[in-house]
């Protein structure tokens, strides 16, 4: 979570392959997120990720959920979606403050040839997060938001 001077949260706009797991959706918007690869820690993880997603390095962390947060994909999804090998995710959620300037956020080419992820970006309420993601990830937006919320204000 990307939170700026205004306690608005970074959202963008997913683009979804067909049989991906957003493709049953309309509710494409969400916040950075990424794996973690062997043997990197969980804060590193989280600013690549941004990083490669959206170009933004201006960040300070604020915050860690302190347990992982768990979803579980639709059964019609299992078998295509997040690339046909897992059921769901575990989560560790970070909450950073955004300290840059807007020209810094690049969802249009991203830094060493990532692939773009998104068509467009937005600051959003934290609290409308949960009605913007995709049902099945609405239980974790709703738990990232509970452990967040006091960062918004």
């Amino acid at each position: 979570m990307v939170l700026n001077a205004d306690g608005k949260v970074w959202t963008g706009h997913r683009l979804t392959p067909d049989n991906g797991e957003l493709s049953l959706s309309d509710h494409r918007w969400q916040m950075p997120q990424g794996g973690i690869d062997k043997n990197e820690d969980p804060l590193e993880a989280a600013k690549r990720e941004l990083w490669e997603e959206t170009g933004i390095t201006s960040v300070t962390c604020l915050a860690r959920t302190k347990e992982w947060i768990t979803y579980d994909l639709p059964g019609e999804l299992i078998g295509t979606a997040l690339k046909g090998k897992y059921r769901g995710q575990k989560m560790a959620w970070f909450a950073f403050r955004f300290e840059g300037t807007e020209k810094e956020i690049n969802i249009d080419q991203p830094p060493d040839g990532a692939p773009v992820e998104f068509d467009a970006w937005q600051w959003t309420d934290m609290e409308q997060l949960p009605e913007m993601v995709v049902p099945f990830k609405r239980g974790v937006y709703e738990e990232v938001v509970r452990h967040f919320r006091h960062l918004a204000g």
